[in-house]
């Protein structure tokens, strides 16, 4: 009896460990959110030097077409030993004209999120369909043939 009662402290303290390591696991990635700062960028007004200087460099910039700064800000929820779940998700573009003044300032959220989900594990091509052994011996008698391509034994090698 004594030894269940001198027990009874470290069996809470372990039940304690190990319920708090079954708790969700909250993570902020890319950009901090901050309402007030996005709001203060605004059209005809802020230019690039200002937006920089209001909401720091951004996440990335646009490639192609008009330049637009993309500030993205996720937020993702993982229990241990499963896979992360984006609980929280915005993207702010902020598009510029040719004189680096801001023509749009323009907000999405999570509803704009694309979940693709891979067609098993396998990538599905065009053309015939190989088996093992003609993997394996496909190759035996063309390397080294007449017209077969740099390499080839050709006439005058």
């Amino acid at each position: 009896m004594r030894i269940v009662k001198a027990m009874a402290p470290v069996l809470l303290v372990g039940l304690a460990v190990s319920v708090g390591g079954c708790s969700s696991i909250r993570e902020t990635r890319g950009y901090i959110n901050d309402e007030r700062l996005m709001g203060l960028v605004q059209p005809g007004i802020d230019n690039q030097r200002s937006v920089e200087a209001t909401l720091g460099r951004p996440t990335f910039t646009s490639q192609f077409g008009p330049e637009t700064w993309y500030y993205v800000s996720s937020i993702t929820g993982r229990k241990p030993f499963v896979r992360p779940r984006i609980e929280d998700h915005s993207v702010l573009a902020v598009r510029f004209d040719g004189n680096g003044n801001v023509v749009e300032a323009d907000r999405s959220g999570i509803d704009e999120v694309v979940y693709l989900r891979p067609d098993g594990d396998a990538t599905p091509t065009l053309g015939r369909e190989r088996g093992f052994l003609e993997d394996l011996f496909g190759n035996i008698g063309t390397v080294g043939a007449p017209g077969a391509g740099p390499g080839g034994g050709g006439p005058g090698r």
